[in-house]
C-alpha cells in the first residue's frame, strides 16, 4: 500500500475505545461464540460446545489481575488460531447478501420542500443498518471504512 492510501484509511478509521477488563472478556467470549458458530453446523453440537466454552470462562472467574491478563492474552491467541477462513456472516453486515440492499433515502430526497413530519425517524444509520450511537463505538457520522476482507466496519 502506498502512503496516501494508508493516510486516507487512518483518517477514516474510528479511534478505539478504552475497555475495562470485564468488557474485554465479554467481547472475547462473544467472538469465541461467533467463531464456534462458524465451525459447527448442527445446533445441538453448538450448544454442547458453547456450554463447555462457558465453563472454561467461569472456571477462571475471580482470579488475580496478573493471571487475568495472561489468560486474556492466551485466549486471544487461541481464538486467532481457531478463526474460520470463511466465517459465517449475518446477511445485512458487510460481506453479507443483504448489505446495503435497500438503504433508506435521505430526508432531503423524501421531502424536497423541507416539510419533514414530526413523526419521521430522526436517526442516522450505519452501513450495516444499525442506528448510530456514539456510546456503542459504532458511529458512521462522516466517512466509514468498510473492510470487505475482514467483513466489518472500522
Amino acid at each position: 500500500m502506498n502512503t496516501a492510501f494508508r493516510e486516507a484509511a487512518a483518517m477514516a478509521r474510528q479511534k478505539p475505545v478504552d475497555l475495562t477488563h470485564n468488557q474485554q472478556v465479554a467481547r472475547l467470549y462473544r467472538k469465541a461464540l461467533k467463531t464456534l458458530c462458524s465451525w459447527t453446523i448442527d445446533r445441538e453440537i453448538f450448544i454442547d460446545e458453547a456450554i463447555a466454552l462457558r465453563s472454561r470462562f467461569d472456571a477462571e472467574r475471580g482470579c488475580s489481575n496478573a493471571k487475568a491478563v495472561r489468560l486474556l492474552k492466551e485466549a486471544k491467541t487461541e481464538l486467532y488460531e481457531f478463526t474460520h477462513p470463511d466465517p459465517y456472516c449475518v446477511p445485512y453486515m458487510p460481506g453479507g447478501t443483504l448489505f446495503m440492499r435497500n438503504p433508506p433515502l435521505p430526508m432531503e430526497i423524501v421531502f424536497p420542500d423541507g416539510d419533514i413530519p414530526a413523526d419521521a425517524p430522526r436517526h442516522t444509520l450505519n452501513p450495516d443498518m444499525t442506528i448510530c450511537e456514539a456510546e456503542t463505538g459504532k458511529s458512521a457520522v462522516g466517512s466509514v471504512l468498510v473492510d470487505f476482507t475482514k467483513k466489518n466496519m472500522e
